[in-house]
This record gives structure tokens, C-alpha cells and sequence, in this order.
């Protein structure tokens, strides 16, 4: 049998804000579901090996995202089924 909570899950942190999965009803995002993914691609660390493969031929003074970061964005958004890259703006003014 199932054990059901209502208490708050902790799920880490993104820079300074909690992030918690709660279970009341309240405020919802539609793809939560991400941060658990980011949670085991940084536990298994898959992003980051395979982004150490990619040689960064831009110029350093003008890169505002490494080649770790862009790889993980469009991972994680072919995981959550967002074709384009586009689509990953929609996410950026979710709950």
C-alpha cells in the first residue's frame, strides 16, 4: 500500500530559491517533472561528459552559456517532448 504525504518534498535549491514539490493544491507548474531529471543528470553527471566531447570555438569574452548548460537545456527539453528550441521560452514564465 501506497505511503501518502502532504508534507512538502525538499527538492534542492536553483541559485537562491527552495525548490519543494507540495501536494495541497495550490500553485502548479505543467513540467515539475524537470527537476527531478536535472536532479539525476547531475547525480550520474551524463550532461556534463557528454558536453566535455563539444570543442567551444566561440569567444570567451562573448559567451554568456557554456556548452554544459546549452547541452542540458535541449536535453532536458527533448525529455519533457518540447521539439524547439522556442518551446523553452513558454517554461521560462511558468509557475
Amino acid at each position: 500500500m501506497p505511503k501518502c504525504t502532504d508534507a512538502p518534498m525538499l527538492i534542492g535549491k536553483v541559485g537562491r530559491r527552495v525548490v519543494q514539490a507540495g501536494f495541497d493544491g495550490g500553485d502548479i507548474v505543467s513540467d515539475g517533472g524537470v527537476m527531478l531529471l536535472r536532479q539525476a543528470d547531475e547525480r550520474i553527471g551524463l550532461t556534463r561528459s557528454a558536453a566535455r566531447v563539444f570543442a567551444d570555438g566561440r569567444r570567451a569574452a562573448s559567451v554568456r552559456h557554456s556548452i554544459h548548460s546549452l547541452l542540458a537545456q535541449r536535453v532536458y527539453g527533448l525529455c519533457c517532448g518540447w521539439e524547439d528550441v522556442s518551446d523553452h521560452n513558454t517554461l521560462r514564465r511558468d509557475l
